[in-house]
C-alpha cells in the first residue's frame, strides 16, 4: 500500500504573517495548499492522502479543501501535526496504520505543503525508490559554491561542489522502517534532527537520491511567492 503525508504545519512568520500559516496564503486563485494536494490526488496511486497542520487551523484546512477542491474532499483526511517536523511524520505513520490498516511493505511519501510545482514524475520515481530501497530523498544538484563556516566569522573548508546536493521533498520510506529509525532516535538526536534522512544516516542506513527538479521550489520568502506566482503564469 501507499500513502502521502502533506506536511502543513509551517508557520508564516518568513511571509510576514506569523497569524497565517505560508500553506494558506494564495497563490493565484487559490491557497499554495490546494495546489500541493492536487498533484498528490491526480496521481492516483495513493491509498490515502494526509494532510497534517496546526491544531488551531485542521477545521479551516477541511473548509479550504471542501472548498477548493472538493472532488477530493472524501479522498483527503486532515489532521494535527506535531510539535516538529519528525512528530508530525509519526502522527501520520499512527494514523496510516491505525485507521488505513497499513502493513510492514507500506510506503510514504512525505512532502512539504509549500512544494506546490511537485511534478508526477517525482513522485512515481519516489514510490519506485522507496520500493526498492527503504528510503529515498528528491534533490538537485548544488549549483553554486557551498561555503562552510564553523563559526559565523571565518570560512572553514569549501567542500566540492561535483558531490554536493540540495534537497527538496518528497521523501519517501518503507512506513514500519521511517517509524523503528525514528523511535530509536534519542531525546538529544531528536532535538537536532529535524530531517527523516537525517535519521536513516544517522543509523548508518542507506537512502537513495530521486532527481528533483529545479522547478520545485519551497515556497518560503515573500519573494519566493512572487516567483510562484511568475511560474503559474508561464
Amino acid at each position: 500500500m501507499q500513502f502521502a503525508a502533506i506536511l502543513a504545519g509551517g508557520s508564516g512568520v518568513r511571509m510576514g504573517n506569523p497569524n497565517k500559516p505560508k500553506q494558506f496564503f494564495y497563490l493565484g486563485d487559490k491557497p499554495i495548499l490546494v495546489h500541493t494536494l492536487e498533484k498528490f490526488c491526480a496521481a492516483g496511486c495513493f491509498d490515502g492522502i494526509l494532510v497534517l497542520t496546526p491544531a488551531t487551523w485542521v477545521q479551516q484546512t477541511k473548509d479550504i479543501i471542501a472548498k477548493h477542491c472538493p472532488q477530493y474532499a472524501d479522498a483527503v483526511n486532515v489532521i494535527a501535526g506535531g510539535a516538529e517536523r519528525n512528530d508530525t511524520i509519526m502522527n501520520a505513520i499512527r494514523y496510516f496504520e491505525d485507521e488505513c490498516q497499513a502493513d510492514d511493505a507500506s510506503i510514504i511519501v512525505t512532502h512539504d505543503a509549500v512544494r506546490p510545482f511537485v511534478s508526477l514524475r517525482i513522485i512515481e520515481d519516489n514510490i519506485v525508490a522507496a520500493l526498492a530501497h527503504g528510503a529515498c530523498d528528491t534533490v538537485v544538484p548544488a549549483t553554486d559554491t557551498i561555503v562552510e563556516s564553523l563559526d559565523g566569522e571565518l570560512i572553514s573548508s569549501i567542500p566540492n561542489r561535483s558531490v554536493l546536493y540540495q534537497g527538496q521533498t518528497p521523501q519517501s520510506f518503507n512506513m514500519r522502517e521511517l517509524r523503528e529509525t525514528l523511535e530509536s532516535l534519542t531525546p538529544e538526536e531528536s532535538a537536532i534532527l529535524t530531517d527523516a534522512c537525517k535519521a536513516f544516516v544517522l543509523r548508518g542506513k542507506k537512502v537513495a537520491l530521486v532527481r528533483g527538479d529545479v522547478s520545485n521550489i519551497k515556497i518560503t520568502y515573500p519573494q519566493d511567492l512572487r516567483v510562484a506566482e511568475a511560474m503559474l503564469e508561464a
